[in-house]
């Protein structure tokens, strides 16, 4: 008699699942636009293997110092008491990799970057996230003068506790 094949578990993820695979996005989307708009060397990354593709991550040591602390922060903020999800770690992923593979897309209509470049993080939280006040600052939910902008809305992802919205915006004069 053959063996019988079983349908696949669905294997939810929990609260802190959810929190840890949201801040492991963002380093990873970080590293990706870094590199892919040539604000760090190529040279200051190497290739590793995540969501089932070759994502490049940063060597230099100031610079994944300081995306550790950011990203250390935004995971503090993302917990909370929400129930946990019952969306798959695999569909998570799937949506994951197809936003890294957007924004590797984005350099063929992004400007050419000639000169030295410095980048900031934007991050967005709710009124009641637990945020350490000496370590933020409030600002404007555009960083970049409408008038003078693009955006590209990109792919979102969800896992079902928290949800990822991805946009593109850069500056041009006009």
């Amino acid at each position: 008699m053959a063996p019988t094949k079983q349908a696949p578990t669905r294997q939810a993820i929990t609260l802190k699942g959810s929190t840890e695979l949201v801040t492991e996005f963002f380093k990873y989307a970080a590293n990706t636009i870094l590199f892919q708009r040539g604000v760090y060397p190529a040279d200051d990354f190497h290739m590793v293997k995540k969501y089932g593709q070759t994502v490049l991550v940063t060597q230099d040591l100031a610079l994944e110092n300081y995306l550790d602390k950011i990203l250390k922060q935004v995971n503090q903020a993302s917990e909370g008491s929400q129930p946990a999800p019952a969306k798959p770690e695999a569909e998570i992923q799937a949506e994951i990799r197809a936003i890294l593979k957007q924004i590797v897309s984005t350099v063929t209509f992004l400007p050419v970057i000639d000169e030295p470049t410095v980048f900031n993080i934007l991050a967005y939280t709710s009124e009641s996230a637990d945020i350490p006040a000496n370590e933020w600052v409030d600002t404007d939910p555009l960083a970049i003068e409408a008038s003078k902008s693009q955006q590209v809305k990109l792919r979102s992802f969800s896992t079902d506790v928290h949800r990822i919205e991805a946009m593109v915006a850069y500056r041009y004069e006009g």
